[in-house]
């Protein structure tokens, strides 16, 4: 056991773990303050849902011996998971840094069903997504399954988690369809400075995403750090430029989404490639996400929040390049088309449509299932009011000092519509 390792170890775990109340905000400031606290617990809840699904089945399942495909249950309910040493580091620490990534990856399927899916649902179709379609995928690439046996290189994500979560994001936002009032009326964003916080939390948490991923206190992670510095910084400038070129003006939503696109793309290669490679990268990945949003924006597509655009396009353009840019003398491990070795291009796209289609295919099947127990999608009146009271009892911005916005339950019994809320004085007592 190396100490300076767990100690680094120890630190991007909270890093990452960070990033899920980071995508609470980035999320939050994106959609109607009706929906601000609904949005925010998509998010927050993952930690604890995704968390436990974890913990009881999925790290079994995504990193058991098992075969190619998926792990077996030697270590459900963290059997044999203690302080014995992993690599350089106690399996326990392991367990943790990987389960942060299992928890945020479902996270991120919410931007692209917010301000209309019932809550308890939701809860119900994370864990089994982060257990049945999130881990399988994880053992396929970092647990020894088929693709990492293939030769497949995703240095902290790119296939696990951003192609997989988007492709799930697709099937979930086609399957719900789109909101009551999508392309009728402007929907917009109700606090920007939110969302500005969430891409400079992302970016903060993001160190230890990637630098963490080297599972050592070394040169790797090193690299892996300045690259997560490089190749956002690079997407922004990018970025800002299309805005400039094309409307000339520069949105901050846009500066937060380049943000994130440039984070996105350079994880699957943060330990791969070179820093000037990342600069490129960076670069390269702006263009596709930035036309993918524009185009998106004018289908009855409702991916509330561009899930796909900024991670699914952001993950591909990410992996594939990751095939051109690797370099060995960098990352001792192989080189990428550009540096003698075209092979391996092809293994990144394989790993790329297999991601998508076991997401789309699992994702599906989970959505159907749960539909056959519950109602899935809000009711229109539950949409108009918001799904902050209706599906939380509370409001993210009270009407009135010391004043709090409830639905009534017993409404009907004093003569009022169901839907009917009312304004409590607090400590007044009965309104």
């Amino acid at each position: 056991m190396n100490n300076s390792d767990t100690a680094w170890l120890l630190v991007a775990t909270a890093l990452v773990l960070l990033m899920t109340p980071a995508l609470a905000f980035f999320y939050g400031g994106l959609v109607r303050k009706k929906n601000a606290l609904n949005t925010m617990m998509m998010s927050v809840c993952a930690l604890g849902f995704a968390g436990l699904g974890w913990a009881l089945l999925g790290y079994s399942l995504a990193f058991g011996k098992g075969n190619a495909w998926i792990g077996d249950l030697s270590m459900s309910f963290l059997r044999g998971v203690g302080l014995e040493v992993h690599g350089t580091i106690p399996h326990l620490l392991f367990f943790a840094f990987q389960g942060t990534f299992a928890i945020i990856t479902a996270a991120l399927i919410s931007g692209a069903i917010v301000e209309r899916m019932r809550f308890g649902p939701y809860l119900a179709f994370l864990t089994l997504w982060a257990v049945f379609v999130y881990a399988p995928v994880a053992h396929w690439v970092w647990g020894g399954g088929w693709l990492a046996r293939l030769g497949a290189l995703d240095f902290a994500g790119g296939t696990v988690v951003h192609i997989n979560a988007a492709a799930a994001a697709l099937v979930v936002a086609l399957m719900l369809a789109p909101r009551k009032d999508y392309a009728r009326r402007a929907i917009l964003p109700h606090n920007v400075p939110f969302t500005l916080l969430g891409a400079g939390l992302l970016w903060f948490g993001w160190f230890g995403f990637n630098g963490g991923s080297a599972l050592a206190a070394n040169g790797i992670a090193a690299l892996a750090f300045v690259n997560t510095m490089l190749a956002p910084i690079t997407t922004l400038v990018v970025w800002t430029l299309l805005d400039l070129s094309r409307t000339g003006r520069v949105t901050a939503v846009g500066a937060a989404t380049a943000i994130v696109v440039g984070l996105v793309a350079v994880t699957p290669a943060a330990g791969f490639v070179s820093p000037i490679s990342a600069i490129l990268l960076g670069a390269v990945a702006a263009a596709p996400s930035y036309f993918a949003l524009l185009w998106r924006a004018r289908t009855r597509v409702d991916d509330s929040l561009d899930v796909v655009a900024a991670h699914g396009v952001g993950g591909t353009v990410g992996a594939l390049l990751t095939g051109v840019l690797a370099q060995k003398s960098w990352n001792g491990v192989g080189d990428g088309l550009l540096f003698g070795n075209p092979r391996q291009l092809a293994i990144q796209a394989v790993g790329v449509l297999a991601t998508i289609a076991f997401s789309a295919a699992g994702t599906f099947a989970i959505v159907k299932v749960l539909g056959l127990a519950a109602r899935v999608r809000a009711t229109a009146r539950d949409e108009g009011l918001g799904l902050d009271v209706t599906q939380h009892g509370e409001e993210a911005y009270s009407r009135g000092e010391g004043a709090i916005l409830v639905l009534r339950e017993a409404a009907p019994s004093r003569g009022l519509p169901i839907a009917a809320a009312a304004l409590v004085e607090t400590g007044a007592g009965a309104p």
